[in-house]
């Protein structure tokens, strides 16, 4: 069964939380797919994740790419999973209806963003009826598990 994680993005941005997200998810040997909310989003974490940090890249390819299937991570403005991939992470407003074929749906959302909230809030509801439902929010540089849901099966 798979289960639903939510970061709320209050202490550092995206572009520093999710690299990190990344290279847990490939150190557990799965792949990933990144859903993000436009084009422009897409094409800034493909520059990014080459460049974020100085001793080290994270392997991927975006949308358009030849031969996805063998990218371990995948970033995406659709709804294909070319590689395979173990967890989907949601980024900028990019949503899911299913929740099927992943062992992790990661959501990460801005606190600074009142739409993000928003969204934030129905994937939730939608997410801990289907699935285990945890909420993790930032405390310095930490995350803090604050919140978690069972569906009642």
């Amino acid at each position: 069964m798979a289960e639903a994680l939510f970061y709320h993005l209050t202490a550092h941005p995206l572009e520093r939380a999710l690299p990190d997200l990344l290279e847990r998810t490939l150190a557990k040997g799965w792949r990933a797919v990144v859903r993000c909310g436009g084009a422009e989003r897409m094409e800034a974490l493909d520059r990014h994740l080459w460049t974020y940090r100085d001793e080290s890249f994270l392997p991927h390819a975006a949308q358009g790419v030849a031969e996805p299937e063998r990218q371990p991570i995948y970033l995406t403005t659709g709804d294909e999973v070319p590689n395979g991939a173990d967890a989907l992470f949601l980024v900028d407003g990019a949503d899911t209806g299913d929740f099927e074929g992943f062992e992790r749906v990661v959501i990460l959302f801005s606190g600074e963003d009142p739409d993000a909230l928003a969204l934030a809030r129905t994937q939730w509801k939608r997410a801990s009826e289907r699935v285990k439902a945890t909420y993790w929010q930032q405390d310095g540089g930490r995350w803090t598990k604050a919140r978690e849901s069972v569906p009642q099966v």
